[in-house]
Formats: C-alpha cells, structure tokens, sequence
C-alpha cells in the first residue's frame, strides 16, 4: 500500500516567487503575496527562510524527501527586498548524528536498589512532632 505525498512547511509557489522585485518590494509585499516566513536566520532579522518540502511516508513511521525546497530572502535595514535565493535538496549539507549519550550526575542505580533505598527514609514520627511544635490538631491543650 502507498500512501499520498505529504506537503510540509512552506512551499513558495514558483509564479507568486516571480512577482517579488529586488529593490523594489517591501516586507509587507512578500507577506501579503507568499505569507509569513517559516523561520528567520538566528542572529539576523532581515533574512527571511520559507522551508518546504514533500515527503512520503514509508516502513518504521519514517518519511522520505521527495522535493525539498528553501527559498531565501534578503532585506536591507529599511525592509526593501535586496536578494532573493533558491536552494533544493542537491544544496544540503548532510550532517553526522552522534550516537553517545550525555552523561548525568548521580548513580546508576538499578530499580530493586532505588525501591529498598528509599525504605525507612520516612518516619512517621517527624511528622507528628512537627505539627505538635506548630500547635495544630495533635495538641489539644493549645488553643
């Protein structure tokens, strides 16, 4: 059985892309033309990325990429469109995944060993002699 491609993100359509002018379109042009950006680089406002792509959903809930598609807008400080950019999947950088895990402070302590050392770590007579000191409810001759 084949399931449907899937759209994700923000896939710019190639005609509405044409209509932007370098030098000419402002930020409120490409917004009401092609909507809002899908993210914006990091450390600069005036780079806009729209990020889409198909996928096809596959064995084991994994996808594969049928069409990737990043378009990348510049703007100068005033907000006119200065460039406008195009990259595809053949543009990505594959990155390596490290497979160690971060380590964490503390044991590793394994379940019998965290249920047995918890026994005997609360008395109930702490309890009761706090709320003897505070007056409350085990005091009667304190009203």
């Amino acid at each position: 059985m084949a399931f449907p491609p899937q759209v994700r993100g923000n896939k710019v359509d190639p005609d509405l892309l044409a209509q932007l002018v370098p030098g000419t379109s402002s930020r409120a042009d490409v917004i009401a033309l092609i909507g809002s950006p899908t993210a914006k680089a990091t450390f600069d406002d005036n780079t806009w990325l729209y990020i889409g792509e198909v996928t096809r959903p596959v064995i084991a809930a994994t996808n594969t990429v049928l069409d990737q598609q990043v378009v990348v807008l510049t703007f100068d400080g005033s907000g006119v469109l200065r460039t406008v950019e195009r990259k595809n999947q053949d543009d990505s950088v594959p990155v390596a995944v490290v497979s160690r895990a971060t380590p964490a402070p503390g044991n590793d302590a394994s379940f019998l060993q965290q249920l047995i050392g918890n026994v005997g770590k609360f008395s109930p007579t702490q309890t009761d002699t706090s709320r003897s000191r505070q007056g409350g409810a085990t005091n009667p001759g304190n009203f």
